[in-house]
């Protein structure tokens, strides 16, 4: 069984770099990958306390919900769509200051108002995507972007 995560407070960095290990922590030995995804969001909902938090996985060439913490989503999001999609297509983090000024914004939620979207590439393939969103405007910064990579790559994907 799992033990509660130390939430820890101080700058977002001092966050980050206190989850990490204890996500380490979490996912070592467990091969599950629907366990593990579960867990990560998780952990980053209970630290940061942000609006959504989840993953989409590639499957069938779209964007597929996999396990969250937060309100009803999306189910599928196609390649190159909205923030998660444009993510997935150019595998790369995508930071939006403010939703409803990206082109193409697909709104699951009228409460998001800023996202950042981490592809999870294994092997030179996007495998997965963890998104983000906040209820505040221009929320996310690349401390944010450097942690959640740091996060993603913990992940194991076979």
């Amino acid at each position: 069984m799992a033990e509660d995560l130390i939430i820890h407070k101080g700058t977002k960095a001092e966050q980050y770099a206190s989850l990490i290990p204890q996500i380490a922590g979490l996912i070592e030995g467990e091969q599950d990958l629907v366990a593990n995804l579960a867990n990560v969001a998780a952990a980053l909902k209970g630290q940061f306390g942000w609006w959504w938090v989840g993953f989409y996985l590639v499957k069938n060439d779209e964007l597929v919900l996999g396990p969250f913490q937060g309100p009803v989503a999306c189910t599928r999001i196609q390649k190159g769509k909205g923030v998660c999609g444009t993510a997935w297509a150019q595998a790369q983090t995508t930071i939006v200051p403010d939703v409803d000024q990206f082109p193409g914004h697909i709104a699951c939620s009228s409460a998001s108002k800023s996202e950042i979207v981490v592809p999870v590439i294994r092997e030179g393939n996007v495998v997965a995507v963890l998104d983000v969103d906040s209820e505040h405007l221009d929320y996310f910064d690349t401390t944010d972007q450097k942690y959640l990579e740091q996060i993603v790559s913990l992940i194991p994907f076979s």
